[in-house]
């Protein structure tokens, strides 16, 4: 009966914006990690073992695919090195010290894959892009995830350009190519729809603001310059973080964190209701929100990184009901599952705690690196590695590993679980994870 309540209360709180789709968006229908639908998961495999089948990639990526009907659908990246001479004259621009990968071109793509069977159906050019910003060893020119929603994928590529494209024909409905930044790092942003909107974050070092494309045509509806104070280095004015859209006070609200705030937008015209300062350096964030019917929960990334509650339940503007820099995240975003808050730092330290307090409910080790976002399915939690292993947990304050999976590649991807099955997607490979024996 909890589980019921939770759900139907967390309805309430979240404005799902893609519903119709077996799995519409990055984090699953509401974007908050949590799988509606999974079925009975499995909770030990390998590489070799319990996989029904493996796509091989063109390109490379790291966004979540998405699925509609028979079809799963996820975006790529084709890369073109540049020349040691065209590197050497494109680095004297780069103005901070990260490890970068330069390219002469790059071809940004969308991938169909047959759910059934793992053949690819469909490899189509979006954007052919000629000398591209740089982007850190870490990311990939094709890390924010598309949406699906009734025959349409909107992919976003940052800086590069946004495209829908008609899944049942094929051809692209509309490009906007129209609104840039300097990402530093690549672009990482996943966008969200509302309505007749689909709304991006576009946080350079140069320039910061919220904007909404109409789904239909791709015109610019609204774009709203980021409000804030701004630290003045422009290497600490950059973030990568997704909207999520929440009814506060009964108004669809669009949850936008940024460098150094969160902001809420009104999602129809982008007007700003409100905004927070996280209090310290908080900057170059790849998170999601997660809200329940009280609470909206996020991590501040980079800086001085905390996670912070927004308490937001009968006020027009949220107030900060707690804050913790132990062990918080940078780069993979939280989840609420039954008044329990986790989250799992950098290092592989996973955390627990009460989501209206924010006490500590167990910390301990997963071991390894973690870029991706955890999800929450058949009473399980999954956590994927950079090293490609994937730790799964129980639901619940008692912490125990129920198994660890390797993979042999490196999961950035968030998983996917639909129907009993979970989908894995490695930069160049899709796995399909089915019981094991």
């Amino acid at each position: 009966m909890v589980m019921k309540v939770n759900t139907l209360l967390l309805s309430i709180a979240v404005v799902t914006a893609v519903q119709a789709a077996d799995w519409p968006e990055w984090r699953g229908a509401g974007g908050q990690g949590v799988a509606r639908d999974s079925g009975s998961l499995p909770t030990t495999w390998s590489a070799t073992s319990g996989v029904n089948w493996m796509a091989t990639l063109p390109g490379r990526g790291h966004s979540t695919p998405v699925i509609e009907g028979e079809r799963i659908w996820l975006t790529t990246a084709i890369e073109t090195k540049a020349t040691a001479e065209e590197a050497e004259r494109r680095l004297k621009d780069n103005t901070g010290d990260q490890p970068l990968t330069l390219l002469a071109k790059v071809s940004l793509r969308a991938v169909c894959v047959d759910r059934a069977s793992g053949k690819v159906l469909h490899d189509i050019e979006l954007i052919d892009q000629p000398e591209p910003q740089w982007a850190h060893q870490l990311n990939s020119y094709a890390s924010p995830s598309p949406i699906v929603e009734n025959g349409f994928l909107y992919c976003h590529f940052g800086t590069f350009g946004t495209v829908c494209l008609d899944t049942a024909t094929l051809a692209i409905k509309w490009k906007n190519t129209e609104l840039h930044v300097m990402h530093e790092n690549g672009p990482g942003s996943t966008p969200v729809l509302w309505q007749d909107r689909l709304i991006v974050h576009f946080d350079g070092s140069d320039a910061q603001f919220i904007a909404a494309f109409d789904k239909a045509t791709g015109k610019v509806l609204w774009k709203t310059p980021r409000s804030g104070e701004m630290d003045p280095r422009p290497q600490q004015r950059k973030a990568y973080g997704t909207p999520l859209m929440v009814d506060i006070e009964g108004a669809p609200t669009v949850v936008s964190p940024a460098a150094n705030w969160v902001y809420g937008y009104d999602p129809a015209t982008g007007a700003e209701r409100w905004k927070i300062p996280y209090g310290e350096l908080g900057f170059s964030m790849s998170v999601r929100p997660v809200a329940d019917d009280q609470r909206i929960y996020f991590s501040t990334s980079f800086g001085k990184s905390q996670v912070i509650a927004l308490d937001y339940a009968g006020k027009k503007v949220p107030e900060i009901a707690w804050r913790s820099n132990k062990n918080a995240p940078k780069m993979s975003s939280p989840l609420i599952v039954d008044g329990l808050l986790y989250y799992v730092d950098d290092g592989g330290i996973v955390t627990c705690v009460d989501s209206a307090t924010g006490e500590g409910i167990y910390k301990e080790r997963l071991g390894g690196k973690f870029s991706s976002s955890p999800i929450h399915a058949d009473g399980k939690l999954y956590f994927c590695s950079r090293e490609g292993v994937v730790t799964v947990l129980p639901a619940g304050k008692e912490f125990k590993v129920l198994a660890q999976n390797d993979m042999g590649s490196p999961l950035m991807a968030s998983p996917v679980a639909v129907d009993g099955l979970l989908y894995l997607r490695a930069e160049s490979v899709l796995f399909c994870i089915g019981k094991s024996d």
